[in-house]
């Protein structure tokens, strides 16, 4: 993975949540601007400060490199309360969901 690959995924979850990059570097605990410095490709975080990155954005690491899904923590959602339906009821809401997607 390529720093900028790095940076473009963090930039669009931070977006996607709707927080600037000091607000998120402050509810890390850190200097206002080291949000800014990983998007701008000036620095990386550490292993543990991913880990606290997942950990604000509510994903695992797995969910962060899956560039295929635009909200993680959604789709999460979503998954985890289709589990709770009955077969009939989940074969209902996948058709709506192919019906949407046409």
């Amino acid at each position: 993975m390529e720093d900028n690959e790095f940076a473009a995924r963090l930039t669009q979850l931070r977006q996607i949540k709707g927080v600037s990059a000091r607000d998120m570097s402050l509810s890390l605990g850190q200097s206002e601007s080291y949000i800014n410095k990983i998007e701008n490709h000036k620095a990386m975080p550490s292993m543990t400060g991913f880990f606290y990155i997942c950990d604000y954005f509510g994903i695992t690491p797995k969910e962060f490199f899956d560039f295929g899904i635009d909200s993680p923590k959604l789709s999460a959602e979503i998954i985890a309360e289709i589990q709770k339906l009955s077969y009939e009821k989940s074969v209902h809401i996948l058709e709506v969901i192919k019906d949407l997607n046409k």
